[in-house]
C-alpha cells in the first residue's frame, strides 16, 4: 500500500534478462535502509527488493508486468520516481495507491502555464477505468488530481515542485506512463458494468 507521495527518485544502473524476466540494478538515496523483501514502488509500480549490494538494490519484473507498464522502456540511466510502502503512523498525504499498475498511457500535451505544468494524456478508452474532475489518478507513481476529465484522456496540473522533485520534468509528448486509477472508482465501474448501467 503506497500513498503516491514521491520520496526520491533512483537512477537504472544495470538490466539484465532472465527468461522472461529482467532484473534491475538501481541506485537510491534510501538503498541502505532497505532490506530484501521490501516492496517499493517503482514509477507507481510494486517491486520487491531481491537483492541488495553497497549502494545499489535489484527487483524483478515478470512478464505480466513488463506488458502493463513502461519498465520495458527503461534503459540504463532512466530516472524512476520511488516510494517506500506506507507505514500506518503517519498523515496520508496523497491517496489510496496500491502498487498496481493498471495500465500505460501516452503524453499527448504538455503545456507550461507560466511556472506550472498542464499535462494531458490518453489511454485505451474501451477499457473498464475512468476519472473525473477533481477525482485521484495516479501517474508514474505519482498522487495527482484530475482537472479535466475525457473518454480515454484526462489532464492534470503539476506544481513547479512535483515537477522537479519526480520524473515527470523528463516526459516528452509521446511517451509511455504507468496509470493507476482511483480504487474506489474501478469498484463503481465494475458495479455499474455488471447492473448494465453503463
Amino acid at each position: 500500500m503506497f500513498t503516491g507521495i514521491i520520496e526520491a527518485t533512483g537512477l537504472v544502473k544495470n538490466i539484465t534478462e532472465q527468461g522472461e524476466n529482467i532484473h534491475f540494478t538501481l541506485s537510491s538515496p534510501f538503498t541502505e535502509e532497505l532490506k530484501i523483501d521490501q516492496s517499493v514502488a517503482h514509477n507507481g509500480c510494486c517491486l520487491t527488493v531481491v537483492e541488495i549490494s553497497d549502494n545499489t538494490y535489484r527487483v524483478t519484473a515478470i512478464a505480466e508486468t513488463l506488458e502493463k507498464t513502461n519498465l520495458g522502456y527503461w534503459k540504463e540511466g532512466t530516472e524512476v520516481n520511488l516510494e517506500r510502502c506506507l507505514k500506518f503512523d503517519g498523515r496520508l498525504d496523497g491517496h489510496i495507491v496500491q502498487g498496481h499498475v493498471d495500465t500505460t498511457g501516452t503524453v499527448s500535451a504538455i503545456e507550461d502555464r507560466n511556472g506550472s505544468f498542464f499535462v494531458t494524456i490518453t489511454y485505451n478508452e474501451t477499457q473498464d477505468f475512468a476519472t473525473v474532475s477533481q477525482g485521484s489518478i495516479t501517474v508514474n507513481g505519482i498522487s495527482l488530481t484530475v482537472a479535466e476529465s475525457g473518454n480515454g484522456s484526462f489532464s492534470v496540473a503539476i506544481i513547479p515542485y512535483t515537477w522537479e522533485f519526480t520524473n515527470m520534468k523528463n516526459i516528452q509528448t509521446g511517451d509511455i506512463v504507468n496509470l493507476e486509477f482511483d480504487i474506489i472508482g474501478k469498484y463503481v465501474t465494475k458495479l455499474m458494468k455488471r447492473n448494465a448501467i453503463l
